[in-house]
């Protein structure tokens, strides 16, 4: 008796869902709108019959026969036969009797109606929620207001007329449209004729409004963790407030209880999360995390922002998160922010640090903490002339690396000697000013340095288009071509510490910025010219890209002297980039860049991706990614990336995904699925794996039966399906279905 109590009390948890259905509405900073107003619509109107043939004793009763029709207020009955006391005012119907509403429809037999309190009963109703897609019908239908119908022994459902396929059945059923409510007493679920869910209560929103009541549960099952169920509670505070209650009861783990809360209001934003394991089954420690996001504005061009995250233990989210994005994090932003715009200059002051979450098989140098970092930006136009001003001021902390403070200050001016609009040159001339305190961990003697370098530029360019026709159709082609150059005496840096410096990677945006560097521990010395030409094929009257071809080069007069860990610079010319792209047709879409090395006639990049979506519902990505490992040619990173969602037959899709590391000869990620979709139901079965280590993996599945405009119950894979597959649709159209939205 124990065990089927348990199945009775998680089917309720089941149903009760619904009724929080619609808290997935975005939070308001606007006041609710009292149903006590009044409205045009509730002064008295006047009473209009219409049929075929009408009868009337003055002041006695009127009485319609054949397509016979009443309004009043927003209100119109239809019948073969309309008798209408107007001493009582009220309505007597029968033959085909239809009330008619802007978001409700019933029909029946037969009607009795008084109009002055609203009051009546019909037997044997049909119903339809015009609103929201539902049908249905009951036994007797008894009318407590203008918008309030009770219905006895109701069942409705979003399914199509003809088609049952799941009904909610009801003892009573409550529809109060004033309120947008609906309540039902002793209901339960039948799917396929086969009762799945009971409860002896539940109410629901009728529209998409936010609502306090519990969510759909989440059930599935992982690898580590075994079977788990989370049921979620929505507590709709207020407008502006709300918080989400949902304990995760996982099988060989214990409970954990996630908690999150939403806030919004006139000049600030923020949401706090926290959740908590007491007593891991199998780690055998009290585990938790917590974070905090907020946003302020000040006022009077000020803002403030504060985002902190913290976990209990470096395994927490490898263990616990079934999103590889989360699972795999390294790093825990800790990070507060005040900054200020005041139109032609801003500043900001920010505190930064991290929490790392080591994996003891692949240990990871923790990244530097800033306490503080003072930045301070600002650009005026003179005569003509843009002049800048980077300011920045940092205090690195780490605990086992070099310590100090570094100070950068880099005005520049720009000057645009052509600003046609298919042609521009613009020079630019700047001093990169660095100064360095160094403090604990310092290996060398001296603690101070500095370090002023001028930086000469000159961008050019032009836009070149003609006409042509082809295959009876009219496009554009343009010819783009850009040149770059960039000139930065060599300074000694060897001696400077590196904070938060590395090698930029080569691609097109960086071939066209002063430091091959990113950060400011090192300046680049370079006497170069980057040259590169870009032509694109648009369609005549959209203006579409249909087609894009670039290439580019870098040539240098110097060998370049500054370097940041190995020194791959033997030619002073740079890898050649190579770029194809575009909309080839209506349905296939291909992106590729190419990195090749001239001198060493080898390839260093190569990442290529195709997209077939030949209609709604059908989509097929592939991938290929090469990067040469020049220690190692071995290592070299090689990774295939498909996925797809595709029509099997009838009304079955599969979904499927895999990411493929050909060097590792292992997967990375992978998916496969099922989806089964019917006019008012879905069924999808998914699986996934993914590696959260070089020797761990974690395995997630999904089983979810979506009941259109009611309820979805078991676990969401959708944002996964999502993540993982490019281009998915959601093939079951939900239209009040909206994910809750994260506060900004």
């Amino acid at each position: 008796m124990g065990f089927r109590f348990f199945l009775v009390f998680i089917s309720a948890l089941l149903v009760f869902s619904q009724a929080a259905q619609s808290q997935d509405a975005p939070l308001s900073k606007e006041p609710e709108r009292s149903s006590e107003e009044p409205s045009a619509k509730d002064k008295e109107s006047p009473t209009v019959i219409t049929a075929d043939s009408v009868e009337a004793k003055q002041n006695q009763v009127i009485e319609a026969t054949g397509n016979a029709e009443l309004r009043k207020d927003d209100q119109m009955i239809r019948a073969d036969h309309i008798l209408y006391l107007q001493q009582s005012n009220e309505v007597f119907a029968d033959g085909a009797v239809r009330i008619e509403k802007t978001d409700t429809s019933v029909s029946g037999p037969s009607l009795r109606l008084n109009l002055n309190n609203d009051t009546g009963e019909m037997a044997q109703p049909s119903f339809i929620l015009n609103d929201v897609g539902l049908r249905g019908d009951a036994e007797v239908l008894r009318i407590e207001g203008k918008q309030l119908y009770n219905f006895k022994k109701a069942s409705y459902t979003s399914c199509p007329a003809g088609n049952d396929d799941w009904l909610l059945k009801m003892g009573e059923l409550e529809l109060d449209r004033d309120r947008q409510i609906g309540t039902a007493y002793n209901a339960r679920i039948e799917f396929m004729g086969v009762p799945i869910l009971y409860t002896p209560w539940m109410n629901f929103p009728l529209i998409d409004q936010r609502r306090s009541g519990l969510l759909a549960p989440v059930k599935g099952r992982t690898k580590t963790g075994g079977y788990e169920i989370t049921v979620p509670f929505y507590w709709n505070i207020s407008n502006n407030y709300d918080a989400t209650f949902s304990p995760r009861f996982i099988d060989k783990r214990g409970t954990l209880y996630n908690n999150e809360f939403r806030y919004l209001g006139n000049s600030y934003a923020g949401k706090i999360d926290y959740g908590v394991l007491q007593d891991d089954k199998i780690a055998k420690i009290n585990r938790s995390h917590s974070s905090i996001k907020h946003n302020q504005n000040l006022g009077s061009g000020f803002t403030a922002a504060l985002n902190l995250n913290e976990a209990s233990d470096d395994a927490y989210f490898r263990d616990l998160s079934v999103t590889p994005g989360i699972a795999t994090q390294k790093h825990l932003l800790r990070e507060g922010l005040v900054s200020y715009g005041g139109g032609w200059w801003n500043t900001s002051i920010r505190a930064q640090s991290y929490q790392t979450l080591q994996d003891p098989k692949a240990l990871v140098v923790p990244p530097y903490s800033r306490l503080p970092q003072v930045n301070l930006g600002a650009q005026r136009v003179m005569g003509g002339a843009a002049v800048n001003l980077n300011a920045e001021f940092v205090a690195f902390d780490h605990l086992t690396l070099v310590n100090g403070n570094r100070t950068v200050v880099y005005p520049s001016v720009s000057y645009p000697l052509v600003r046609d609009p298919g042609y521009y040159i613009t020079p630019k001339l700047g001093l990169h000013n660095t100064q360095y305190s160094l403090g604990i961990n310092n290996p060398g003697t001296n603690s101070q340095y500095g370090r002023s370098i001028p930086i000469l530029s000159l961008d050019s360019g032009m836009t070149l288009e003609r006409d042509f026709t082809a295959y009876e159709n009219e496009y554009v082609q343009t010819l783009e071509p850009r040149i770059y150059y960039v000139k930065i005496p060599y300074k000694q840096q060897d001696m400077l510490p590196i904070f938060d410096s590395a090698r930029a990677p080569f691609s097109f945006p960086q071939m066209f910025t002063e430091n091959r560097f990113l950060g400011s521990d090192r300046i680049g010395d370079a006497d170069q010219v980057t040259a590169a030409v870009t032509s694109r094929f648009l369609g005549a009257d959209t203006g579409s890209e249909l087609l894009r071809v670039a290439i580019g080069q870098r040539f240098s007069s110097i060998t370049p002297r500054v370097v940041l860990g190995a020194s791959t610079a033997t030619t002073n010319k740079s890898d050649v980039l190579m770029s194809v792209g575009g909309r080839m047709s209506s349905t296939l879409s291909l992106d590729s860049l190419a990195q090749y090395n001239p001198d060493a006639s080898r390839t260093e990049m190569f990442a290529a991706t195709a997209r077939y979506r030949p209609e709604v519902g059908k989509v097929f990505n592939l991938g290929y990614r090469y990067t040469l490992n020049i220690i190692d040619p071995a290592k070299s990173l090689r990774q295939v990336d498909f996925s797809t969602q595709w029509l099997l037959g009838g009304r079955w899709h599969m979904v499927g995904q895999m990411k493929y590391s050909l060097h590792e000869s292992r997967t990375v990620e992978a998916l496969a699925g099922l989806e089964y979709n019917q006019d008012c139901w879905a069924l999808r079965l998914v699986a996934q794996q993914f590696a959260l280590s070089t020797s761990l993996t974690s395995t997630s599945y999904f089983i979810q039966l979506e009941l259109k405009e009611m309820i979805r119950v078991g676990n969401d894979p959708l944002s996964t399906l999502k993540r993982s597959v490019p281009g998915y649709t959601v093939l079951s159209d939900r239209p009040r279905d909206k994910a809750k939205p994260s506060v900004p």
